[in-house]
C-alpha cells in the first residue's frame, strides 16, 4: 500500500474546499443517507454514520436535517426524491484512470456533467468494467497519531483484519478489505480511539507518474468534478509528489 501517504494531505485539501462550496448540506445529508442505508440507523455500530454525522454537526447542521437523513436511508421515511449511489469510470487527462463516485436522485444530469468535465480536460469517460479492475474497494479509517502508541494500534488495526498501516507524520492511516471495516472501528473504539476519517475508499492497484505540471493539470480537473453536487468522491491512480502539491497549495 506503498505511495498512499499522500491521501490524507489531499483529503485535508479537498475538506476545506468542500467547506467553501455550495449545496454543503445536500452533500453532507447524501452521505449520511448513503451510510444508514449502507450499515444501519445506528452511529454507535456504524462507523460510517458516526463519521458522516458529525461532518455535519460540524457544518451546523440541524438535527432535524441529520435524523430525516437516517431516516431516509434506513428507509423509515419514504421522503424526496430516490438517491442512488452510482461509480463511473473513465480518464482524467494524461493517461491517468479515475473512478468517480456519484450519489444521486438524477442519472442523466450526473452523466452528462461528469463527461463535459472529463472531455474539457483532456480524459473521457469510460465502459464500464474497462478502469474499475486497476482499484480495489478498501476500508480506510484515519486518525491523529498524537499520543498513540504505534506498535498497539499496528497490533489491534492487524487482530481486527487490516492489511496495511501507515504512520505518516502526524496522521495514522489504516486500510483493509472491505469486510473488516466495522471489526477495525469497533477496536479502535473500544480502545478509545476515534477517527477523524472512516469510509470504503477505492485505492489504486498501481499508480502513474507523472511530470508536475501535468499533475496539477489533472488535480484541477479532479477538483472541478468534485465540485458537481452529484459528486461525492473522485480517486485516480496518480502519484502526487510533494513538489505538485506544494504548488497546488499556493494557489
Amino acid at each position: 500500500m506503498s505511495g498512499h501517504s499522500h491521501w490524507a494531505t489531499i483529503r485535508r485539501k479537498k475538506g476545506a474546499a468542500d467547506a467553501k462550496r455550495g449545496q454543503v448540506f445536500t452533500r453532507l445529508a447524501r452521505e449520511i443517507v448513503m451510510a444508514a442505508r449502507e450499515g444501519g440507523g445506528d452511529p454507535d455500530s456504524n462507523v460510517r454514520l458516526q463519521m458522516a454525522i458529525e461532518r455535519a454537526r460540524a457544518q451546523n447542521m440541524p438535527k432535524d436535517n441529520i435524523d430525516r437523513a437516517i431516516k431516509r436511508g434506513t428507509g423509515e421515511s419514504k421522503d424526496g426524491s430516490v438517491l442512488e449511489q452510482i461509480f463511473y469510470e473513465g480518464y482524467v487527462g494524461h493517461g491517468v484512470a479515475c473512478m468517480i463516485e456519484c450519489v444521486t436522485d438524477n442519472r442523466n444530469r450526473a452523466v452528462s456533467e461528469i463527461r463535459h468535465l472529463l472531455s474539457r480536460g483532456g480524459g473521457n469517460m469510460a465502459e464500464a468494467g474497462s478502469v474499475g479492475w486497476q482499484f480495489t474497494r478498501t476500508a480506510y479509517i484515519a486518525f491523529p497519531a498524537e499520543g498513540q502508541d504505534q506498535d498497539k494500534i499496528f497490533e489491534i488495526a492487524v487482530e481486527a483484519g487490516a492489511n496495511d498501516v501507515v504512520f505518516d507524520g502526524d496522521e495514522i492511516e489504516i486500510f483493509g478489505p472491505v469486510e473488516s471495516f466495522k471489526a477495525i472501528g469497533d477496536a479502535l473504539r473500544a480502545a478509545g480511539v476515534h477517527p477523524d476519517e472512516a469510509g470504503l475508499r477505492m485505492i489504486p492497484n498501481q499508480e502513474i507518474e507523472l511530470p508536475t505540471d501535468q499533475i496539477i493539470s489533472v488535480m484541477k480537473t479532479v477538483e472541478a468534478l468534485e465540485e458537481l453536487d452529484d459528486v461525492q468522491n473522485v480517486y485516480t491512480n496518480l502519484r502526487i509528489t510533494d513538489e505538485a502539491l506544494a504548488e497546488m497549495e499556493a494557489e
